[in-house]
């Protein structure tokens, strides 16, 4: 048996190193060639790695968060015939003192039947016993000093009991190995006299909740500190009367066949980008700032902003000029789906040129999408109402929507970014021309 020593593979091209985004396998583990082993997160996709070799896994190197350069070490396997561990030098045994103290008690012997001679814990004298709290004078370890600020350590059982009783751990001594506090800890404090703490109905809560940011939220965080830090954001809010729109869809929605998508508005707003963007070239554009290069499109890669439990993410329907609205609905939901399911591949989640972000029945009324960058433009869908409105002197019930977009106003000045909006507001409030050419 040999060890083999599995390094990060090329995971696309220009990607220096990938995130750990979750193990497939653990320690333990015999696998299998070509099983998959770990998700590794690269551009908000997660790219399975498989196991290029048979073998039981030995060790894994990195935590769920950790970055692994391409080429680096990612696991170890135990596998037959000589393996490849001659390509990486045996790691330094660390010589370090641990910082937990040892309970072992001089004489008892170690793995191997090795005395432990200098694995001693200093036993305390009588005297210092009887001049100790009741805890100590009962026979229990001596509580071992917290500092101020220091937070209690307790098994999660010792913390529900208190909890239960309405005592808080940090006025508790722990007489466990680094002063943790055990169930005998706690019934000695209320032995010694103490009592539970009366819990007021309006006590203020106090929990802290730290959570590492990691995977596909992180990579959410750096590109919109990025595209705020970079891009000069201006918004843009405007009302449509979708009152007609609305009809229409309810019309195809109850003509539909069996194997066509329901309807939602995007793919009438994504008909309606495609529609009006070859008049407006500028918005249907990325920027590259660091060349100073614009680029614009007559293609039409439409991203859509979706969220997932894995945070937000931006599939693209690609060639949306090529689609019609059935075709557009079922790669909206396709794309959705998959994105979701956490399958969404490199390439649908990369090359859009401009993007639709809606939060639905959430909508609001007015929102401020951050760009999704290195494009120009975002436009957003916020809540469809029913107002009372004016028409021809007489107060009519019209269904009504915003859009709240955000331009980047180095590429896209104001005038052409309310001109572009107002095009695409005429196009939706006459549906009809939505399939006119």
């Amino acid at each position: 048996m040999g060890r083999y020593i599995f390094k990060l593979p090329d995971v696309g091209e220009g990607i220096a190193e990938s995130e750990i985004a979750a193990w497939r396998v653990k320690p333990g583990d015999v696998v299998v060639e070509d099983q998959p082993l770990v998700d590794m997160l690269t551009e908000k996709a997660a790219v399975e790695i498989p196991s290029p070799v048979a073998g039981r896994i030995v060790e894994l190197r990195g935590e769920p968060g950790d970055k692994v350069p391409v080429g680096g070490p990612l696991v170890v396997l135990e596998v037959e015939g000589a393996g490849n561990a001659k390509d990486e030098a045996p790691a330094a045994v660390s010589t370090k003192p641990t910082d937990v103290p040892s309970l072992a008690v001089q004489g008892h012997a170690r793995e191997g039947g090795h005395p432990a001679a200098a694995s001693t814990v200093p036993v305390p004298s009588l005297d210092s016993r009887l001049r100790g709290n009741d805890q100590s004078a009962a026979g229990l370890p001596q509580a071992a000093a917290r500092k101020p600020g220091d937070k209690p350590i307790a098994a999660p059982a010792v913390r529900q009991r208190a909890r239960e009783l309405g005592i808080e751990l940090q006025f508790v001594p722990g007489s466990g190995p680094a002063g943790r506090i055990t169930h005998a800890d706690l019934d000695a404090y209320i032995a010694g006299g103490a009592r539970p703490a009366v819990v007021a109905a309006s006590a203020p809560r106090t929990a802290v909740e730290e959570i590492k940011v990691i995977g596909v939220r992180r990579k959410i965080a750096e590109a919109m500190q990025r595209a705020k830090q970079r891009i000069p954001h201006f918004a843009y809010v405007e009302e449509l009367d979708v009152t007609e729109l609305e009809a229409l869809r309810l019309h195809l929605n109850d003509m539909r066949k069996p194997e066509q998508p329901k309807l939602t508005l995007l793919p009438f707003l994504l008909r309606a980008l495609v529609r009006t963007l070859p008049r407006f070239p500028q918005v249907n554009s990325t920027y590259d700032d660091e060349a100073g290069i614009v680029r614009r499109y007559a293609a039409v890669h439409c991203g859509i902003a979706t969220q997932t439990p894995n945070g937000l993410v931006v599939p693209v329907v690609r060639h949306a000029e090529t689609l019609d609205v059935w075709q557009m609905a079922a790669a909206i939901r396709r794309l959705a789906e998959t994105a979701r399911a956490g399958k969404a591949t490199r390439e649908e989640l990369s090359g859009s040129t401009i993007t639709i972000t809606s939060l639905g029945a959430l909508g609001g009324i007015v929102s401020t999408p951050v760009i999704n960058a290195p494009e120009v433009a975002i436009i957003g869908v916020n809540k469809l109402v029913e107002r009372a409105v004016f028409r021809n002197g007489t107060v009519v019930p019209r269904l009504t929507m915003n859009l709240s977009s955000s331009f980047d106003h180095r590429i896209v000045d104001g005038y052409d970014a309310a001109s572009f909006i107002q095009a695409v507001k005429n196009v939706l409030e006459h549906p009809a021309t939505l399939f006119m050419e």
